[in-house]
């Protein structure tokens, strides 16, 4: 009988892979806490949360007796014209813990569509307006999502070449990161005009693009400046929601709030697929009309499913409670003591941490590519000794869930401080 990796191989179309020159995948059979268990017995310590989504750990009990209980009472029904409780109840939740201004909640089922929503419902506010405005603003090497809409406001890379032909143009400012900021402030004067109908980024730290970190005060002058346009603010916190940055949300941050808010990700901790976008009680209202053209025509099939309701709410009670905001300092404070280490280390550049989040460059062949062969060898060295990171390129970081122990960070940290070594040593040979 074949085993589970051939039998994928054999049918199964992965994301983000070249399927041609890719090993076989790895088969995990379980899951618990900051640990995958593979179907030969190893295991593995998760520290990029499962593509970031993972806050609580795996098969967290809790949130599997809430998803259980609702399985039982209500899988699914029709969002339009229809509600449940497991939805009202997070939309509440979730304005009163959002930053100020946040109104209504509008579900979908992941990042890229919670991206969507809020171009959609930036554009057509405009129009409904009578006022259409067409430019958006974006931050290079921005990355949003897979959709259409989404890849438009990411950067232009070889992720969309094949599709940058059907993509609306996107005027871009560089990344405010420290040292750069007066530069941008200066081409962000001629950017924001009043045909800017929206400015997007992922505030504070550029996930995908490669953990590039910069300052919340640059962000707000950024803000200011559009927001002195009309321009609509839109924060894509579906990377950096939740806890990662050490504050609830990246926004919690910034002095000048967001108008519309992409969430996804952690929101379930992981256990089940959704999307939020929220929006200020303005942008709602230039929908509300006798006229039914001015209606926000989007929905997905699974808009605001109980079950993943019923889970992103035993997400939040763990989230909020004082062991996950301990967790998420004790995390911090770990981190912080690897940098002292890692700036002791040759083959290291551009330390950078925010809350839970840890990057750095492993300096050497490829430059900043993402298709850096340094990528590859990374990977399998930390893989072969049970912890799964997924370097962007030259850009190793750490995202781990809230559970993960010191025990386990600093076997990850010796496992890295190993790998530098190996890097350096295989160099000079």
């Amino acid at each position: 009988m074949l085993n589970l990796a051939t039998r994928d191989q054999a049918v199964i179309w992965h994301p983000f892979t070249q399927m041609q020159t890719a090993p076989l995948p790895t088969p995990i059979v379980r899951g618990a806490g900051s640990v995958l268990y593979g179907a030969d017995g190893r295991e593995y310590l998760d520290m990029i949360a499962s593509w970031w989504v993972n806050l609580h750990g795996h098969a967290n009990p809790y949130i599997a007796q809430r998803v259980s209980e609702q399985l039982n009472t209500l899988e699914h029904v029709i969002f339009a014209d229809f509600t449940h409780q497991p939805a009202v109840e997070l939309a509440e939740r979730l304005l009163a813990i959002l930053p100020a201004g946040q109104a209504k909640v509008f579900y979908s089922d992941n990042g890229s569509t919670a991206v969507e929503v809020a171009l959609k419902m930036a554009f057509q506010y405009w129009y409904n307006l009578g006022q259409p405005r067409q430019k958006v603003i974006a931050l290079e090497g921005a990355y949003h999502g897979d959709t259409f809409g989404a890849m438009a406001v990411s950067g232009r890379s070889a992720f969309t070449a094949p599709f940058t032909p059907f993509l609306f143009d996107v005027e871009y400012l560089p990344v405010p990161v420290p040292g750069q900021e007066e530069a941008v402030l200066r081409q962000a004067r001629d950017l924001f005009t009043t045909d800017v109908a929206a400015f997007i980024a992922e505030p504070l730290v550029q996930g995908a693009g490669g953990m590039v970190m910069y300052e919340p005060a640059i962000l707000d002058e950024l803000f200011q400046m559009a927001r002195q346009q009309g321009s609509l603010l839109i924060a894509d916190e579906v990377m950096t929601g939740f806890g990662r940055t050490g504050r609830l949300f990246a926004s919690d941050y910034l002095t000048e709030k967001p108008d519309l808010m992409c969430l996804s990700k952690g929101i379930t901790g992981g256990t089940m697929a959704m999307g939020v976008t929220t929006c200020t009680q303005p942008i709602y209202e230039a929908f509300l009309s006798t006229e039914k053209i001015k209606t926000l025509f989007h929905g997905h099939s699974y808009t605001a499913n109980p079950l993943a309701c019923s889970a992103a709410l035993a997400s939040m009670d763990l989230t909020l409670s004082d062991d996950t905001r301990a967790n998420i300092d004790r995390i911090s404070q770990q981190h912080a003591g690897f940098v002292s280490r890692l700036t002791t280390q040759s083959g290291v550049g551009n330390i950078r941490q925010r809350g839970t989040l840890l990057a750095f460059d492993l300096l050497g062949e490829g430059g900043t590519s993402y298709f850096n062969g340094i990528r590859d060898r990374a990977y399998a060295f930390l893989l072969d000794r049970g912890v799964l990171m997924r370097p962007l390129g030259n850009v190793l970081y750490l995202m781990p869930p809230y559970c993960t122990t010191n025990e386990q960070l600093q076997y990850t940290y010796t496992q890295i401080e190993a790998l530098l070594t190996h890097l350096a040593e295989t160099a000079t040979d």
